[in-house]
Parts: C-alpha cells; sequence; structure tokens
C-alpha cells in the first residue's frame, strides 16, 4: 500500500478538508491503523484533526500530529535554511509511519505564512516523505477556462518537481460550469481529475461560529438550532411586509434590537416554512422584553435568537469575512463534505490508486531515513580510529543521539574528551581508547605478528604499527571487540584499507575487494562501482565487481538491475574494452543466472528509457538499470564526480565490499553526514554477522 498520502494545494481557500476527509474515508476503509500528519500548524489543537480523531475514533497522540507551528518554522527557516527545516519535518513525520499502516499528510495552508514558495516546500516535503500527493485547486468566482488552466498548471507544477501525482482535485467551481470543465479536463491530464462543484453549506458558517465569533449572548436556541449553517445574511431596516419579501432559505437575520417586529414577523415566516431561516443576531445589546421572548420561542422553538452590543454596519463587516470550518463540532457539514466528496469522485478508482504499490522512487534523505531506521534495528559497534577529528565527533553525538549504534573512538581520551567538551558535544557512553596505552596492545601486537610474519614481522615491530589508529581499530573489528570500522576524514585511502587487506582479509567466495557508490539523485537511488579501489579490472574481476554490487544494491533496499557499461551498446562495437566487458557479462549470468544484468551497454540506454527503446528495445535492463558497473577506475571515479557535481547528487561512499567484516573509508572532505550515513552502512553490513562485538 501507499505509504502516504499527502493532500496539498497552490493557494488559500481551495476547501481541500473536504478532500482531506473523502480521502481519510477511503483510508480508513482499508486498513485499521490510519495516522495523521500536519507538517505546519498555525494552532493547537487543529481543527481538522480534532473532526478526523472524533469521526474515525483515532488513538494516535496529538504530540505526534504536528511538526512545527509556522512560528518556528519561519525562525528555523531563517536561521538555519530550508534543507534543516525539511529535516525535522521528516524525522516528525517518520516517527508516525513506525506506528501506522498509512499515513495522511495535511499540507500547509497558504494563509498568512510568510513560507516563500509555499508550493515547493509542499512539495519538497512529499518527495522527503515518500507521499502521493493530491492536489487540491480552488476554483470558486472563476470561470470555466481559467479554472482549466489552472489546474492544469497545478498539475505541471507538482509533477515537474517530481511529485507522484495521484490524482488532481479542482473544488468549489460553480455549479453550472462543473460538467464543461470536467469534460475539458479529462483529455488534458495524464492522471484523473475529480472536478467537484461548490456547496454553500460547507463554507456558510454555523450559528455556532457565528456566536463565537460576535462574541454573542445566546437567548434563545438549542444545541440543534445553533448547529444550523447560516447560509446568508439579511439586514433587516425595512418595514416588515417589505422585510419579509427579502428573506431567503438559511438565511440569518441581523437587526437592531429594538424591531421586535422584525423578530417575530422573521419567527413566524420560518415557522411557516417562507423561508426556514438560521438565527436571528440582534445589535446594540438591545433585548425585547419577556413577552415578546415567550411568543418569538412558541413561534420558532429552538430557532437561535443571538444579542451583540455592537452597532449593526460594524457586526455586519465582522460576518462578512466569517467562513465556515469543518471541525468536530460539525458533525452535519462532514456527512455533507462526504456526500459531495463520494458523489463527484470516483472512489472506487481513487482508494485503487491510494492501494496501488508505491513506485521505486528514493529521494537523498529518505535513503539516509532507511539507512538510520536499517542500522537501529539491530545496534553494533563501529570502531572510529579518527576520534580527535572535529567532523567525526560531531558525526558521534548525531550517531549517539540516535540510537544507530554503539561507538568506539580512538584516540588520547583525554584529548577527545577535551575536544568534545569544546565543541559542546555531549559523548555519552562512548567508549574512548588510547591504542598507545592499551592493554590491548600487547595482544594485538602478536596477533599481527602471526599474520605477518612471512613477511618478516617480529613481535617488537607489529608493537609499534599496532599503534597506529587504523591498524588498532582493524584489529578491534577482526577480533570481535567491534564489529566495523570507518576511517579516512584525515587519513588517505590506502591508510585506511591497507590494514583491512592484510588483517581482515577477503570472503572466500571473493576475488578481490572492491567498493561502490550510492549515487543519491532526485528522485532515486543508483550503484556505481567500482569507482575506488581497482584500477583496471579484467573480465574475472570486472564479474566479481558486479555480483558483489548488486549483492550490495540489494542489501540497502535497492532492487539490483546491472548495467555493464561501455562506449557501446549491444553489437555495435567491438575492441578490447568492449570484448572485455562482454565477457564479463557472460561470466556474470553463468553464475549468476537470477540476476537482471545487460552489457555492454552505454550509460544513457542504462538510464534512459526513452534510449533504451531505441537501443535495446527487449531489455529488461535498458533504461531502469539501478547497478552501474564501469570498466576501469578511470571512467568510474570520473563519473561519480561529474554527476555529484554536475546534478548535484549525493555520493555516499565508498562502500567496500568482498572483505569477511566491514571497514569503511571516507572521503577526506567528508561532511558531518556523509560520515553518519557511512557509519550507518558500515553497522548494517555487520548485522549479517551472527554475534555483536562485546562491550568493553
Amino acid at each position: 500500500m501507499t505509504r502516504s498520502v499527502y493532500v496539498t494545494g497552490i493557494d488559500r481557500g481551495d476547501g481541500r478538508q473536504v478532500v482531506e476527509l473523502g480521502v481519510m474515508e477511503l483510508l480508513t476503509r482499508q486498513v485499521d491503523r490510519v495516522g495523521v500528519f500536519r507538517p505546519l500548524v498555525h494552532d493547537r489543537p487543529d481543527r481538522l484533526y480534532e473532526l478526523l480523531r472524533a469521526r474515525y475514533r483515532l488513538s494516535q497522540d496529538p504530540a505526534t500530529v504536528y511538526g512545527l507551528d509556522y512560528h518556528e518554522a519561519s525562525a528555523l527557516l531563517a536561521e538555519r535554511g530550508t534543507d534543516e527545516l525539511v529535516s525535522v519535518l521528516v524525522d516528525r513525520f517518520h516517527a508516525v509511519t513506525r506506528d501506522y499502516d498509512v499515513v495522511l499528510v495535511l499540507g500547509t495552508d497558504f494563509a498568512h505564512t510568510q513560507l516563500p514558495d509555499e508550493l515547493a516546500l509542499n512539495a519538497r516535503l512529499a518527495n522527503e516523505f515518500g507521499a502521493s500527493v493530491i492536489p487540491v485547486v480552488g476554483g470558486r468566482g472563476q470561470t470555466a477556462e481559467s479554472v482549466r488552466a489552472e489546474t492544469r498548471n497545478a498539475f505541471r507544477a507538482y509533477d515537474t518537481l517530481g511529485c507522484d501525482v495521484l490524482a488532481m482535485i479542482t473544488n468549489r467551481v460553480a455549479r453550472e460550469d462543473r460538467d464543461l470543465i470536467a469534460e475539458r479536463l479529462a483529455s488534458r491530464l495524464p492522471v484523473p481529475c475529480y472536478v467537484v462543484p461548490d456547496e454553500p453549506a460547507l463554507s456558510a458558517p454555523t450559528v455556532s461560529q457565528v456566536s463565537q465569533a460576535l462574541g454573542a449572548r445566546i437567548v434563545l436556541g438549542d444545541d440543534s438550532g445553533l448547529a444550523r449553517d447560516a447560509l446568508g445574511f439579511v439586514f433587516g431596516g425595512a418595514m416588515l411586509p417589505n422585510f419579509l419579501a427579502a428573506l431567503t432559505p438559511g438565511c440569518m437575520v441581523l437587526t437592531p434590537g429594538d424591531r421586535a417586529d422584525l423578530l417575530i414577523g422573521t419567527l413566524a415566516a420560518h415557522s411557516a416554512g417562507t423561508p426556514p431561516i438560521a438565527g436571528v443576531v440582534l445589535t446594540l445589546d438591545e433585548v425585547p422584553g419577556d413577552e415578546v421572548l415567550t411568543l418569538a420561542e412558541r413561534l420558532a422553538p429552538g430557532t437561535p435568537v443571538l444579542s451583540v452590543p455592537g452597532l449593526s454596519f460594524p457586526t455586519a463587516e465582522q460576518l462578512f469575512s466569517l467562513e465556515g470550518k469543518l471541525n468536530a463540532a460539525t458533525p452535519r457539514k462532514a456527512e455533507t463534505a462526504l456526500g459531495l466528496f463520494e458523489r463527484y469522485v470516483d472512489t472506487t478508482d481513487l482508494l485503487g490508486r491510494v492501494s496501488a504499490p508505491s513506485n521505486d522512487r528514493v529521494t537523498p534523505m529518505m535513503f539516509e531515513h532507511q539507512l538510520l531506521e536499517q542500522a537501529r534495528s539491530s545496534l553494533r559497534r563501529v570502531v572510529l580510529p579518527e576520534g580527535t577529528e572535529e567532523r567525526v565527533l560531531h558525526a558521534a553525538e548525531v550517531l549517539l543521539r540516535r540510537g544507530v549504534c554503539e561507538l568506539t573512538l580512538l584516540g588520547p581520551a583525554e584529548q577527545i574528551r577535551k575536544k568534545a567538551a569544546d565543541l559542546g558535544i555531549d559523548l555519552g557512553d562512548c567508549q574512548l581508547i588510547d591504542p598507545a596505552t592499551s592493554e590491548l596492545r600487547d595482544g594485538f601486537a602478536e596477533k599481527y605478528a602471526a599474520l605477518r610474519a612471512h613477511r618478516g614481522v617480529t613481535v617488537e615491530l607489529a608493537y609499534d604499527v599496532v599503534s597506529d589508529v587504523n591498524y588498532f581499530g582493524t584489529l578491534m573489528v577482526q577480533e570481535g571487540l567491534a564489529d566495523g570500522m570507518v576511517s579516512g576524514s584525515v587519513h588517505s585511502t590506502a591508510a585506511t584499507i591497507r590494514p583491512a587487506f592484510e588483517i581482515i582479509k577477503t570472503k572466500p567466495d571473493t576475488a578481490i575487494v572492491s567498493s561502490v557508490f550510492f549515487m543519491c539523485l532526485a528522485d532515486r537511488v543508483l550503484v556505481y562501482g567500482d569507482c575506488a579501489v581497482n584500477p583496471d579490472p579484467d573480465a574475472e574481476q570486472l564479474a566479481d565487481i558486479a555480483v558483489q554490487s548488486a549483492a550490495t544494491a540489494a542489501r540497502f533496499g535497492v532492487e539490483p538491475r546491472i548495467a555493464m557499461l561501455s562506449y557501446s551498446t549491444g553489437t555495435s562495437g567491438s575492441g578490447a574494452d568492449v570484448d572485455k566487458v562482454r565477457e564479463a557479462t557472460e561470466l556474470v549470468r553463468a553464475r549468476r543466472p537470477d540476476l537482471k544484468i545487460e552489457g555492454p551497454i552505454q550509460y544513457d540506454a542504462a538510464v534512459e528509457p526513452t534510449v533504451a527503446a531505441t537501443k535495446l528495445p527487449e531489455s529488461e535492463v535498458a533504461g531502469q538499470a539501478t547497478v552501474l558497473i564501469f570498466p576501469d577506475l578511470n571512467t568510474g571515479n570520473n563519473t561519480y564526480k561529474a554527476v555529484q557535481r554536475s546534478a548535484g547528487a549525493i555520493a555516499v561512499g565508498p562502500v567496500l565490499q568482498g572483505l569477511r567484516k566491514p571497514v569503511n573509508d571516507l572521503s577526506r572532505g567528508a561532511l558531518v553526514q556523509d560520515i553518519v550515513n557511512t557509519v550507518a552502512i558500515t553497522a548494517i553490513q555487520a548485522q549479517s554477522s551472527d554475534q555483536k562485538a562485546p562491550q568493553q
């Protein structure tokens, strides 16, 4: 099932509460556990959530429903930027998804928010949440042609921003234009467009809402009367015969409190049904005597009569701007809204779309969230040799606070503590070990000397070698005192991975150690290999890299569809370089016939469906490859950096594969989030082990 449905708009006044209520009705028909999330809220409790909670008996903790209020969001946006705002909201959204089968997201309301480009923010949030989108376009007061254009523009806007648009809903259109608009939009959009006419009863305030807005005193009336919709306002000043002619069904009469004749005449007309009214507002703080009120109550039992202290004109000004809202106190409006929704929306079709499996779009933030969640599912210990590095300390704090893994930092303990204190970082129960003074050093020296005896390494020499933080950390992993290691923020790749080659070594079924980068594009994650380790692999090694990369991709939720890259596609080219790729492809097919693989293939044919349709129309990989294997390090390294810098992709890695236990390298330019991601990946790689490293 779609994990979440995001109902949003393009401007205020679209009446999307009808859609939100209708979608909630559909979701609760399918699953028991439906959560609600409103990223930004003006007031708490939110009136629509209170309606949903009352109507559908939601047990969700109200504190989890809201992301931030608009003041908090504006302050965060000003201080730390859009990415930080989105990150906070994504975290709070995912806290809801853990407890519910599906989540209904209520988009921002475009009302006095002071947020720049609010449409783009909604689109970004929907993408980061992995939510399918239902945009709502308001058509009140617009011509049929302008509504049609607005709806098409809204679809283009959300589609261009990468959203998975389930359907468009055009709401509040003139009833006489409804069929024409629906007909014209049906042939102009690639998704269904449901057109809902304006329903005055939904935008009309109830008498109770009028009373609250005016601060009125209730003179007469019961709960049933207060729940009536005020469909219009008639202002009394004329003589009674003329005034009665002005009454309209469902109107609310506004008249000076000393006009008892208009009060009695109006209620008598209501009693006769010519026409029925919503109620009466008496101004000037004047109320007729008891005899008149008794007669009024007998004429129209339950009909509300309100009294306000103000003059008629200022009171009228307040009423003109008043609009009814769906909330828990308006159950009748809720029924009206659902009836309207079910009449004009093909609920069977929409329910099928909502229930369809979500596509494989994955944003960088979604991928990062999946990494952290997966790492948290079974905690592992990761050793970080560069314990005095500022970025590593900041990353350690994030990892510990979010419970991603257990950590060991290497380096002089007092120096690490002082550096952390200077940075205001709380390392909690993080384990600190100084290789130079650790009691483990002697034992590690003996083990390393035994491993490298064939190279003439003595215990005395090994004693010096293992004081190096990377060798010490690698030996901790080898001896089961840590589950994985991440280094490289201040060390070279060679300094990081050479100890792993010497101590941990490769898996029995693996020919070489290789690497992949997870390339997080705007709407998907691709796996690139090998871009960091092997300069010029032969066909056998290239096949091994492909199999390893496919396994790594699957381990992290990316369905492997392998493209063996070359400057030639299919049989269109020849030469040693192409032949190597062709041979490697056949080796993979022979070794792993279950894997989807294509090669040789050019990059554009691998990832672009339109190119693939021309060059390899029958391929199940072309145009939708997820694992891209480069023929050599020169091509791979340059390509990943070009995509990273030119396309704004986030490159997570290199992730080493083929070792018996996980050790991963960082770029020396790694950011704090890069370190967090790489540590999470390392912890996940370690989860395949049967045993967890013990606490020292």
